[in-house]
């Protein structure tokens, strides 16, 4: 008997010691999974899926070619795929062949949420706090904190931000000058100086729009105190004032809808509108689009709070190691203070290197654009929506939600709108 206790003993010790090492073995094995390369030592091609078009393509490809000449071991295929959505239903198609999925590709977080959970994407935490090909850690990167978050995915940095914008007011200056108005900082007065036009003018200019409809809901909502998530009852009371905000001014004149125009840039130009809210990406074809007509001017979006908007970058985890390694190096370089005061003052993306905003003056002082001079502040409230199942489908589905009901709010009841709204609404979230 006491034999048997003393095996029966040794047996339980065993086991417990092949169990602790078991644990310990899988902690290293997480935390070490990651192979990166010192240096890139052979030459490397990464494909790079984006949605870069026009001048914001030809952009892209500058910094690419500077990117390469540093790095002559690096060879970096842009390859354009159309809007962010054709590379979501393009990643969602391929996720069954990973070996034809990109190296890295531009996206919205939201879009590429069942890739996440599949575990397609490389987490970039490693990337980051590597010495050699990374920062350092996430501090030494110089990325704006709120933007960073919002490439991550259930508190995974699967991106890291790249062509990022801000909502800012654009006005016609000479318009407001002429009046006396002053431009507004809150919503209330955006509503007041929005009237003043439309009556100064004799119902000729509407005062003021918006162009991203999914963007004016959800910062509505927060304003209201909600953020935008599957626990939004549209038909509440919360809803219903940021709709009918909205829908009153356009039932009365003051307010207008870009409708199948798609931007308010058009009417701006033609005079047939003073103000409009949208991304500050944009201010370039405003310009172009004016072509001196008028003095026009940029401020910040009257509300407290600013969406960010805008893709980031994701890597593929079949990727080999050198392919990821050279495909962050090309991220790092992206995003870094030169090349985010370039590809800044040259798009109107907002700069997400905090240095470049913060410290350049070759930014502030940006004589190409406006909008540089008040995005400091801008960027001070910025938010970001929760990244979750069906997040960034439902959002984009809003757009054409408050379309239908503010086309028609002229004509018939809003409430009875705004209930019809509510069914797809609550279906979105749950595909």
């Amino acid at each position: 008997m006491k034999v048997l206790k003393k095996i029966a003993a040794l047996v339980i010790m065993a086991i417990t010691m092949l169990t602790v090492a078991a644990c310990s073995n899988n902690k290293k094995n997480t935390t070490s999974s990651v192979n990166i390369p010192k240096n890139i030592t052979k030459k490397t091609t990464i494909t790079f899926w984006n949605a870069m078009v026009g001048p914001l393509q030809t952009n892209l490809q500058e910094l690419t070619k500077e990117f390469e000449k540093q790095n002559p071991n690096i060879k970096v295929k842009l390859e354009y795929q159309g809007s962010y959505e054709d590379i979501k239903s393009k990643v969602q198609n391929t996720l069954q062949s990973p070996n034809n999925l990109p190296t890295i590709a531009q996206s919205y977080a939201g879009y590429l949420y069942t890739a996440a959970q599949g575990g397609y994407l490389q987490d970039m935490t490693p990337y980051i706090n590597d010495t050699n090909v990374g920062w350092g850690s996430v501090s030494k990167s110089n990325i704006n904190k709120t933007l960073l978050e919002g490439a991550q995915i259930k508190g995974t940095q699967y991106g890291i931000p790249f062509n990022k914008s801000v909502e800012v007011l654009y006005y016609n200056k000479t318009l407001l000058d002429k009046y006396g108005i002053s431009v507004p900082k809150t919503m209330s007065e955006l509503k007041t100086a929005a009237k003043k036009i439309y009556d100064k003018t004799n119902h000729k200019v509407v005062g003021a729009g918006f162009d991203n409809l999914s963007a004016y809901y959800t910062d509505g909502m927060k304003e209201e105190g909600y953020n935008f998530n599957s626990k939004i009852n549209f038909t509440g009371t919360a809803s219903k004032n940021v709709i009918k905000y909205y829908a009153d001014g356009i039932k009365r004149g003051y307010f207008m809808i870009a409708g199948s125009q798609k931007y308010l840039s058009v009417p701006v130009a033609n005079e047939q509108v003073a103000m409009y809210v949208s991304a500050s990406a944009g201010e370039a074809y405003v310009k172009k689009g004016l072509n001196g007509k008028f003095e026009y001017g940029v401020a910040n979006r009257p509300s407290k709070y600013n969406m960010a908007r805008g893709s980031d970058i994701y890597m593929f985890k079949h990727a080999s190691s050198m392919q990821k390694a050279a495909a962050f190096k090309y991220i790092k370089f992206l995003t870094s203070k030169s090349s985010q005061l370039k590809w800044a003052n040259a798009t109107g993306y907002i700069p997400v290197n905090n240095e470049t905003v913060n410290y350049s003056a070759a930014y502030k002082n940006s004589t190409s654009i406006k909008s540089p001079a008040i995005l400091e502040q801008a960027i001070k409230r910025l938010y970001n929506f929760p990244v979750t199942k069906n997040s960034e489908t439902t959002f984009n589905d809003v757009s054409s939600i408050l379309s239908g009901i503010l086309s028609q709010t002229k004509t018939k009841n809003v409430d009875s709108l705004i209930k019809t709204g509510k069914a797809k609404f609550d279906s979105d979230w749950k595909q």
